[in-house]
């Protein structure tokens, strides 16, 4: 009876003792999360504050096919007028080759100085949406008669992802 009640003591006090190990690992774990979570939003904070892209996803937005081309062809004037070009024409392509796989091109004639041309491809490359440039024509002011204004002709082809209907 005495080795019985010896090992239930035992046993008693190493499942408290397990126990409170399990509590301690616990409370160590949520307070490394909560510290996960906060690092986690200071550095989407950041990337936001950085880049000016916010934390949206790198397809195109849209319900339909048809919003996702708009939103594409937005993008593309929202950058040349952030780099100080002038977007003369733009055509989006919804039906092209990679369409089936949700691909929409986008084909923009923009006039635009030499120097601001680097920061616009920068632009359209690194931020979001994710956008890839195809194709990439530039000619001087010389070549279109036009040397005093410093601005060159410059026509790319960019392509974007939809997701889809959500």
């Amino acid at each position: 009876m005495a080795s019985y009640l010896g090992a239930v003591i035992v046993l008693s006090v190493s499942s408290l003792w397990l126990v409170d190990d399990l509590m301690a690992r616990s409370d160590a774990n949520a307070v490394a999360q909560g510290q996960l979570e906060q690092l986690s939003s200071h550095f989407r904070v950041a990337v936001q504050q950085s880049t000016g892209i916010g934390t949206r996803l790198p397809f195109l937005d849209g319900r339909t096919v048809t919003i996702a081309g708009a939103s594409l062809q937005e993008r593309m004037a929202v950058a040349v007028a952030n780099a100080g070009g002038v977007l003369v024409s733009s055509q989006v392509d919804l039906d092209g080759p990679e369409a089936k796989d949700g691909f929409i091109g986008l084909t923009a004639s923009v006039e635009i100085g030499q120097p601001e041309a680097q920061s616009l491809l920068y632009d359209l490359e690194a931020g979001m949406p994710l956008l890839i440039v195809d194709k990439l024509s530039m000619q001087s002011p010389e070549q279109f008669g036009e040397p005093e204004t410093g601005r060159m002709r410059m026509t790319v082809s960019l392509t974007g992802q939809w997701r889809g209907p959500q």
